[in-house]
């Protein structure tokens, strides 16, 4: 079985990309979503497991109700309003709505900073 993420543009994908293991697949809509597009997504992603991960802003709310309707058992995934989209949200917060969404097991997890302290 195979899982797959559907975001709007490339730098989404990208951001994820560094967050996830490589089993997972990363479908983007590159902004519009028409017929063609729709059934494309429809025939990559087939009857595997989905997640919808749009920005909270007009266009990706837009986009995830064409989405919803193509793919009614997707899992809803969002990011907070107010950041720059999927591309612009912190590390942290893409990390917790990844466990939210039940994909710890494909989390790339980043190694926590080293600080070194000159005395």
């Amino acid at each position: 079985m195979s899982i797959y993420i559907i975001v709007e543009g490339k730098n989404d994908r990208s951001k994820l990309r560094r967050l996830l293991d490589e089993e997972i697949k990363i479908l983007c809509t590159f902004g519009t979503l028409n017929s063609l597009k729709l059934e494309a997504l429809r025939k990559q992603v087939k009857d595997q497991e989905v997640f919808l991960f749009m920005d909270n802003d007009a266009s990706g709310k837009r986009i995830r109700g064409v989405l919803r309707d193509a793919f009614p058992d997707a899992v809803q995934m969002y990011t907070r309003r107010g950041y720059a989209g999927v591309e612009g949200t912190p590390d942290e917060y893409l990390i917790a709505q990844l466990e939210k969404a039940g994909l710890e097991d494909y989390i790339i997890y980043p190694h926590p900073a080293s600080f070194h302290h000159l005395n």
